[in-house]
């Protein structure tokens, strides 16, 4: 569980493939800032870019780590088959402020930077959506984009899928990988989870009925 709140970037230094086929993933080497391993051990969840994954060898002294992505993951995901920048979230702890919304380090899909704008100090960030994920956003609601908790400005459906307006003020560009975005450039994108849930009980809503509930439980016992 992770709540969108970047605490480190970190750079892929070096991919290693896990094996000869397509069927195989890649060994990823990240190097992180000083002192940001200090609190982390082997087996701990860490989220690179909003996907989670396992932290499977940790050097403190060197300040790198590994994790190993499956075949799966790659296609699932962007920006994890090559070196390069990514933002870092450790795992949420149960004393942790919950200062974004809550992220479970899940990619549901692959958005794209239709263009970037700059309005005052901040910009405005334009991002075309695949047309299976528009029903779980909404205007004020929440995104991940590259593992960064924010905001929907503006939400609009169109026949080559979903247009969202994001909102990036100075210190998120500043202190995530999201200033090295141009247009084109492709993004991991998770939907709010109290929206997967709601979608799910509405498409389920007229199968379980108080009273097919009720009949269920009675023919159980």
């Amino acid at each position: 569980m992770f709540t969108g709140i970047i605490t480190g970037i970190g750079h892929i230094v070096t991919v290693n493939d896990l094996g000869d086929t397509a069927l195989h993933g890649k060994r990823l080497t990240l190097a992180c800032p000083p002192h940001y391993l200090d609190c982390v051990a082997v087996g701990d969840s860490m989220a690179l870019n909003g996907a989670c994954m396992t932290v499977t060898t940790l050097s403190v002294e060197r300040q790198q780590f590994t994790v190993d992505v499956s075949a799966e993951s790659l296609a699932a995901t962007t920006g994890l088959d090559r070196p390069g920048l990514v933002n870092l979230e450790k795992a949420l702890r149960a004393q942790d402020h919950l200062g974004g919304h809550i992220v479970t380090g899940h990619v549901d899909g692959v958005g794209l930077v239709s263009h970037l704008l700059k309005m005052g100090e901040s910009l405005a960030l334009h991002l075309l959506v695949p047309p299976d994920l528009a029903p779980y956003l909404a205007y004020k609601g929440s995104v991940a984009v590259n593992g960064v908790s924010l905001t929907v400005n503006r939400v609009s459906d169109k026949t080559e899928g979903c247009h969202l307006q994001i909102n990036l003020i100075p210190h998120t560009v500043q202190n995530t990988t999201l200033h090295t975005l141009q247009t084109g450039a492709s993004v991991n994108l998770e939907i709010d989870l109290i929206a997967r849930y709601i979608r799910r009980m509405l498409e389920t809503s007229t199968a379980f009925t108080p009273q097919s509930v009720a009949s269920t439980v009675f023919r159980m016992s």
